[in-house]
């Protein structure tokens, strides 16, 4: 193997050892949101005609799970080994910065693909689902998870402490998800905060991985798979000129 390689089979290995923490927990999470807001909502919230409410969460949910898990990957793995002081032994490595980006979203989104995989076959029982655009359900998923992926290095690399870090995803990363259209129709909503939505990147992410499914969406998606693509490569850029300098990782 090579560096690159055995640097995202360390961070792969590293989440699927505690799988129950890292894959069971966020699946069992989204399925209470299912059951919750599918009961109380199903017969009151009317979302594209056709589609079911239930049927329209569950996209949401798997889109969701991938996105927070994504972010979660990269950033508390650079986070714990800056705390713990092992980070030290990655940069005795003759490593580049390129290697440690692919090496890094990489891992961040098989665990993405992981839980929202899991999340999908254990909702997908509780309605029926069709799929009529299947490569647009995989292009936004793994755009998705490494537009997070690679957002969740610069937090990894930003934050000096736990709490910076919980800062980061409790104040960014929770309120941009759930305002994403995860649970309703962006329609739904009074003019203003339809144009508050179209200004989070997370919406054009939830809703282009939607079309995939029911063929309909809030927004075009070739301008979806535009605006995500951007974010992802704005992202991106910023992460890797992170690494090159060695940002809060090198003294």
């Amino acid at each position: 193997m090579n560096g690159v390689t055995m640097l995202f089979y360390k961070e792969v290995l590293r989440f699927w050892k505690v799988g129950f923490q890292t894959v069971a927990a966020p699946i069992l999470t989204a399925m209470m949101y299912l059951l919750i807001f599918g009961h109380v909502l199903e017969d009151h919230v009317k979302v594209y005609d056709t589609v079911p409410y239930t049927a329209f969460l569950v996209p949401g949910l798997v889109m969701m799970s991938i996105l927070q898990n994504a972010f979660a990957n990269s950033s508390s793995s650079l986070i714990q080994s800056k705390i713990m002081g092992n980070l030290v032994f990655l940069l005795l490595t003759p490593l580049s910065h390129w290697s440690w980006f692919v090496a890094y979203v990489g891992s961040s989104i098989a665990r993405g693909m992981v839980v929202g995989g899991g999340v999908f076959l254990v909702t997908v029982w509780f309605t029926s689902m069709s799929f009529v655009a299947p490569l647009w359900i995989v292009v936004f998923a793994l755009l998705g998870a490494a537009l997070m992926g690679a957002l969740g290095l610069i937090a990894g690399l930003w934050a000096e402490k736990f709490d910076q870090l919980a800062a980061f995803q409790n104040f960014v990363i929770m309120p941009m998800t759930f305002l994403s259209g995860v649970f309703y129709s962006i329609h739904s909503l009074p003019a203003f905060w339809q144009g508050v939505s179209h200004l989070n990147p997370f919406f054009y992410m939830i809703d282009g991985f939607r079309y995939g499914f029911f063929g309909v969406s809030d927004a075009s998606p070739w301008l979806s798979l535009a605006i995500v693509g951007a974010a992802l490569a704005g992202v991106s850029l910023v992460a890797l000129q992170l690494l090159r300098t060695g940002y809060k990782i090198r003294s």
